[in-house]
């Protein structure tokens, strides 16, 4: 994963959990369902590089995450 477009902090512009959530193919509750089992604190509104970049990194590549 590392050096995906999805995964490049550098690359990556912020993005809000209803653009997340599309990529995955869930809702906003389960998006925050998964942050309070993985035990992470992301704080509300656009969610920047950073933050995008621990998502992606732990919950995997949305589009591979998708396919199965």
């Amino acid at each position: 994963m590392v050096g995906d477009a999805n995964t490049d902090a550098s690359q990556q512009k912020a993005k809000s959990r209803f653009q997340v959530v599309n990529e995955y193919g869930i809702s906003v509750r389960t998006l925050n369902r998964w942050f309070r089992k993985a035990g992470l604190f992301i704080p509300n509104g656009l969610l920047d590089p950073f933050n995008l970049n621990i998502i992606y990194r732990k919950f995997g590549d949305p589009k591979k995450v998708k396919e199965t």
